[in-house]
């Protein structure tokens, strides 16, 4: 594969992505209702019922919406990827996947290019939350916050890794819903998206402490919560791109077009 042929692949599938991003201007609409909801909504009615600090020690508290803020984040970023898994799901119905992956390009680079896509669309969105929360009053650095788009970049990647691992499993549109409340909620609630961790602890509440631990999109929130304060939580950076490339790596093995074909027995039959 030449670096032309490369470029050429990637402008082709990401731009399509774009494309139809671009035709349908309500997904922007869409995409930022939810969270500002949650912002303007879930924040006014939690402020005084939540103490929230950022991290132990815990004498710095803060504003329940600054601190909701990077989970919203997350939110667009989940909800976007999950919505890529569907269009793939809707591609492979149509033929339209059978013909990239027959495409004489590398099976990774193809997927990597449908990735770099809707990443790249979840940034969008997440950019344009940002600036909606900014326009609602939420305040938080500038600086910090262009500092914090490769954390921001990273946490779509390993979302819209998720949601490429996603659409090789589901093989009807007609599934889809079922299996997007059994991966996006428990993310979202399992998460320090909405509370701390400490909280949890606090509250007695140990299981939902344990998974919330381990749960990846906790990591991607508390990236993109630090790094909106200027400071890099290498640890959580470290599990968000672990995690992303283990997506990636099985959405790739799931998408192997030699996986479902028959074997064949010595003298030529199906075995």
């Amino acid at each position: 594969m030449s670096p032309n042929h490369a470029l050429r692949a990637l402008r082709a599938v990401a731009g399509r992505e774009l494309n139809s991003f671009a035709r349908q201007p309500g997904r922007l609409a869409s995409a930022l209702v939810r969270p500002l909801l949650w912002l303007l909504v879930f924040a006014a009615g939690f402020q005084n019922v939540f103490g929230v600090a950022i991290a132990p020690p815990y004498e710095t508290y803060i504003e329940y919406r600054v601190y909701l803020l990077p989970g919203l984040l997350g939110m667009v970023a989940l909800f976007n990827g999950m919505q890529s898994s569907l269009a793939m799901v809707y591609d492979r119905e149509m033929g339209v996947m059978r013909l990239l992956l027959t495409a004489p390009l590398p099976r990774w680079w193809i997927l990597a290019c449908k990735l770099l896509g809707g990443a790249t669309l979840s940034l969008a969105q997440m950019l344009a939350f940002l600036l909606a929360a900014w326009a609602f009053g939420i305040e938080f650095s500038p600086v910090h916050a262009l500092a914090a788009l490769p954390v921001f970049l990273l946490a779509a990647l390993m979302l819209g890794a998720l949601g490429l691992v996603l659409s090789v499993y589901v093989r009807q549109l007609e599934n889809f819903a079922g299996t997007m409340n059994f991966v996006i909620f428990p993310m979202f609630f399992l998460s320090t998206a909405l509370y701390p961790l400490w909280k949890l602890q606090e509250s007695g509440a140990w299981i939902v402490h344990a998974l919330a631990q381990y749960n990846p999109f906790t990591h991607a929130v508390e990236a993109m919560r630090f790094a909106l304060y200027g400071q890099a939580l290498w640890p959580s950076l470290a599990v968000v791109a672990g995690c992303g490339l283990a997506f990636f790596a099985l959405a790739l093995w799931g998408y192997d077009p030699q996986r479902g074909a028959p074997r064949r027995a010595p003298g030529g039959g199906p075995a």
